[in-house]
């Protein structure tokens, strides 16, 4: 799918850098670099000062410095499917120190039926972190795939739990 964005900034963070994109209605995307469903170059101007890339920066700042961050709060504009947009939405309903697994969030969606395809759309959540697919486990509560990559997702799920635990997967 073709990210239509208006800006977008490079962001640091302790897990490795990451590329933010937005349009005029919020933030599209939040991305680590070689992470799946990466859109790859986007066809927008960079520009760090664009107010939704700096309320991202804000946003991941206080997260890694263990904050709890509400998603809602945040003004997105996530590009998606209706189908995955629902489920998306669900996500941001996961709060911090918190998980779930993949059937409860198809349930939570309404589509109960279809946890694979939940499970298709929770792995292309476009808005990594602030939009928090990272707490989706399987049903037995094992880490299951992140398109940021498993050592990433543990090590989220590790802060979550301890704020101090960051050092560890640094």
């Amino acid at each position: 799918m073709k990210i239509h964005a208006t800006a977008q900034a490079r962001l640091d963070t302790p897990l490795g850098p990451m590329t933010a994109a937005a349009s005029e209605q919020g933030l599209v995307g939040l991305w680590f670099d070689g992470q799946r469903h990466h859109p790859g170059p986007l066809d927008a101007p960079v520009n760090a000062r664009h107010a939704w890339l700096r309320a991202a920066q804000r946003a991941l700042d206080a997260y890694f410095a263990g904050q709890d961050v509400d998603g809602r709060e945040l003004p997105f504009d996530l590009q998606g499917t209706p189908f995955q947009q629902s489920v998306w939405r669900q996500l941001l309903l996961v709060g911090r120190g918190e998980t779930c697994s993949y059937s409860t969030l198809a349930q939570r969606a309404a589509a109960a039926h279809a946890v694979r395809a939940v499970g298709a759309a929770v792995g292309r959540n476009p808005v990594s972190i602030l939009v928090p697919c990272h707490r989706v486990l399987g049903a037995s509560g094992a880490l299951t795939g992140y398109a940021g990559g498993l050592d990433r997702k543990r090590a989220l799920l590790a802060l979550e739990r301890n704020p101090t635990a960051l050092a560890i997967a640094e």
